[in-house]
């Protein structure tokens, strides 16, 4: 058994990538989630990840979620945040996929922080969900 807790490092959209499909492994989920990473400056995940339900997301509301990010910064400056939503079922980006993550662009930029492209994993498969993918330009 291994005593060191996963602490990969992030240097690319694809490195986070096969970071996420290591951690919602196996797939299949039961309710849908927005899990949520923190990543050092240099790029090494800190090594907690956080699950929001569906359901607690949409009780905060944007502004809400916004300033907890920037708590959440000032706590711990620097680095970036990643998020993933996981959702029960197969096929591909949902027009709620797309909402969820145009979501948490949005509250990224309130709140200052640097975030990295956005993630969905369904019963079949991890997919990024960047910026154009959403609908939303690639800078404020």
């Amino acid at each position: 058994m291994n005593d060191h807790p996963y602490r990969p490092t992030v240097r690319s959209q694809a490195d986070l990538e096969t970071v996420w499909r290591h951690l919602m492994r196996p797939l299949g989920f039961a309710e849908g989630s927005i899990w949520m990473m923190h990543l050092e400056p240099d790029g090494r995940a800190v090594p907690s990840l956080m699950e929001i339900a569906d359901a607690e997301l949409d009780a905060a509301g944007p502004e809400d979620f916004a300033t907890l990010l920037a708590e959440l910064e000032s706590a711990d400056p620097g680095g970036s945040y990643c998020f993933l939503r996981s959702r029960p079922g197969r096929g591909g980006v949902l027009p709620e996929d797309r909402d969820r993550a145009t979501f948490l662009y949005a509250a990224g930029r309130a709140a200052g922080v640097r975030l990295e492209v956005v993630h969905l994993a369904t019963d079949t498969d991890v997919v990024p969900l960047p910026l154009d993918e959403v609908g939303l330009p690639r800078s404020a």
